[in-house]
């Protein structure tokens, strides 16, 4: 054998280790050995049965990844499996940490399974834009049924050891010693006798299955997909494996993720994956580099922003100070964080216990000095430089030394606010999206002269309270919102020429977004945006003039669209139409038809070429970290990998072409192609080297 896949002997009992850091992955350096091992176990007359365990932190965390799109070297992880499932004596996989993918299908291919308390398991391939390849969709409902295995497989969703014993996943869970433990079940199976059949034969769980309900589960899983293939095709071959014999199942699996593997969605999916590793690097932060310890966070603000701040952190298992100005504003700030866990307890995601036990966690005060044993500070306050630098000043009286500063600001100079403390080398933004304690990006502003271990730090607890985090340079707006400011800046013009706000909102959801622009302004509410403008002396046609008519949105019943009785579902309002159709005549402009492929040119291609401005400005390191902000923060689709890859698909030249088609039409600044992005069409993508 080789270093990556060894036997050990217990008696009788051959322990088959797979030692592939950091995951185990079953690269082909792993595959080769083990089906070597596989062959001579089974042909050793000395082996009454044979365990499976992996070394270090985890069992098999999947497939090679790298290896996707590439021509797959023999054996492949089919030939594994099916090699596994002839051994006419019992096969025990031993399971800890996570067996994911690939290493739950070969898990699949034993007789039986057992996991530690902690082990996680699932077919989480859908996240990749593909379905299980090694048998997953067919076997899964052999052992847990086709509705519990049409949910995890459509989701990706792992569940832990306690779910998968419930539901036949597994047969034991082991407390103490796996390996040891394990081999003591195997050695309870020899002794037990009797024939042992493989999961694929096995079939009274997918009996008198009830499609009628099968098909209804599917459908509502579908709908949540919002254009993706994978999703689809995992329910469509869970089905297969309930209404057709194993190998033709098996079979119709193979299709699907030939198929799927090469698509563009796949191949989006796939870019993410990695653009969220690489985000991890950044520039001047070293693997040398370690990250203060956080102990307890403070928060400044019990409000919507600052309430969720404190959950995400809380969720995450880090203690929070909440600070307000008042008592009243601390009990309306506590009430709002009880009712969203009470929300979840009522959803089943979170138990009585669990709800007390973070509630619990949380200190409140209404007196700075109380912040002075925190390890991280972060101000949610009023979006506006005067009130920051008051708060920032009060903080830094009292935070103790090595405390790291944190501004949640959206749009603000973070090297200003920094520069109005002592410690500027302790200070970063860290901007988190509301609902904080649910949206998944974190984009960490480094200040000037924020310090290496600061940033080390960002990540680290960004990743322990389960965000995404970027790290992103100080410009007005970040990435995220300086990009949104260039995708609506054409918006109200397209209004006035022709377009109704709800044929751009369409074409938004065509495209795959959760929402449309004008749909998002009244969620959001359009006071939000006029506040600022009346800030910074800009103006907005239609949208002041629906602001002063006291048309803020949801919140009023009514502000691009009517909702009645309290209802989120968007009408389309005549009065507002009557509205723009008045603006466009006090400026002389003819309407005309709209088509939805001009709408995505004025829209998406000038944030297009904001990113490309980002990149040229080193505001983001590297084009794919744009990307990871936008499908985590702003809803970009999924499928289609972020905005920047996305311009490769879309073509980049054919981008460049129409902004200056735009361009000479208006001579706005935003459709005037910047240099990388016209060096970028002549490679056919952005590079993050450029």
């Amino acid at each position: 054998m080789t270093n990556a896949v060894t036997i050990a002997r217990d008696g009788e009992i051959a322990i088959v280790t797979i030692d592939n850091p950091p995951v185990n992955a079953l690269s082909f350096h792993v595959r080769e050995p083990l089906f070597a091992a596989f062959n001579a176990l089974q042909e050793d007359s000395s082996v009454a049965a044979i365990v499976l365990a992996c070394a270090g932190r985890t069992f098999i965390a999947g497939a090679d990844i790298t290896e996707f799109g590439k021509p797959m070297q023999k054996p492949e992880l089919r030939d594994l499996i099916a090699n596994l499932e002839t051994i006419e004596k019992p096969t025990v996989a031993a399971i800890h940490g996570t067996a994911l993918g690939g290493g739950l299908e070969l898990a699949l291919g034993c007789h039986f399974r057992v996991a530690d308390a902690g082990a996680k398991l699932g077919l989480p391939e859908v996240k990749l834009g593909i379905i299980p390849g090694g048998g997953g969709t067919v076997r899964l409902p052999r052992l847990v049924g086709a509705s519990k295995a049409l949910s995890m497989i459509v989701s990706g969703t792992p569940i832990g050891a306690k779910d998968a014993l419930a539901s036949g996943l597994i047969d034991a869970v082991i407390e103490g010693d796996l390996v040891a433990n394990a081999v003591a079940f195997a050695r309870q199976k020899v002794a037990e006798g009797g024939s042992l059949l493989a999961v694929r034969d096995r079939n009274d769980k997918i009996e008198n299955v009830d499609l009628a309900a099968f098909d209804s589960q599917a459908a509502e899983l579908a709908k949540k997909a919002r254009g993706l293939e994978a999703p689809i095709a995992c329910a469509q071959s869970v089905r297969n494996a309930v209404t057709l014999p194993f190998d033709e199942a098996y079979a119709r699996e193979r299709e699907f993720i030939t198929k799927l593997i090469s698509s563009d969605q796949s191949r989006a999916q796939r870019h993410l994956f990695f653009a969220e590793r690489e985000a991890a690097k950044v520039p001047g932060v070293g693997k040398d580099v370690k990250p203060r310890d956080v102990k307890r966070v403070g928060v400044i603000g019990a409000g919507t922003m600052g309430g969720g701040i404190a959950m995400a952190f809380v969720n995450g298992g880090i203690p929070v100070t909440l600070l307000e100005m008042s008592q009243e504003a601390l009990q309306r700030g506590l009430g709002m964080i009880d009712k969203n866990y009470s929300i979840s307890v009522s959803r089943g995601s979170l138990t009585e216990e669990a709800k007390a036990k973070r509630l619990a966690a949380f200190s409140t005060t209404t007196d700075y000095a109380d912040l002075g044993d925190c390890d991280l500070i972060i101000e949610a306050v009023f979006e506006e430089m005067s009130v920051k630098k008051e708060v920032f000043g009060k903080i830094d009286a009292v935070a103790k030394p090595g405390a790291i500063l944190a501004t949640n600001t959206s749009y603000l100079d973070v090297n200003e606010i920094a520069a109005s403390t002592s410690r500027p080398q302790d200070f970063l933004g860290l901007h988190f999206f509301s609902p904080a304690n649910v949206m998944k990006l974190l984009e960490i502003v480094r200040g000037a002269k924020t310090a290496p271990d600061v940033l080390a730090t960002a990540l680290a607890v960004g990743r322990k309270i389960a965000k995404v985090p970027v790290v992103v340079g100080v410009c007005h707006g970040f990435v995220g919102n300086r990009m949104l400011a260039a995708r609506g800046q054409d918006m109200e013009n397209l209004l006035l020429e022709g377009a109704s706000a709800e044929q751009i909102d369409k074409v938004f959801a065509d495209f795959g977004w959760p929402m449309g622009p004008f749909q998002m302004w009244d969620l959001a509410g359009l006071d939000i945006g006029w506040r600022n403008r009346k800030a910074t002396g800009k103006t907005a046609i239609i949208a002041d003039a629906l602001c002063e008519q006291g048309r803020f949105g949801q919140k009023t019943g009514k502000g691009v669209y009517l909702y009645e009785s309290g209802s989120r579902t968007p009408i389309p309002d005549p009065e507002v139409q009557a509205l723009i159709e008045s603006k466009a005549r006090e400026r002389g402009i003819e309407r005309r038809t709209i088509s939805a492929e001009e709408i995505n040119e004025r829209t998406l291609y000038p944030m297009i070429n904001e990113g490309a401005k980002i990149l040229e400005e080193g505001i983001a390191a590297r084009a794919s970290d744009i990307d990871i902000v936008w499908v985590n923060g702003y809803g970009f689709p999924i499928g289609k990998g972020g905005p920047m890859f996305w311009a490769g698909l879309e073509g980049i030249s054919k981008i460049v072409d129409r902004l200056e088609y735009w361009y000479a039409r208006n001579g706005d600044d935003a459709f005037k192609p910047s240099p990388l992005l016209k060096k970028a069409a002549e490679i056919g993508k952005f590079s993050d080297d450029a």
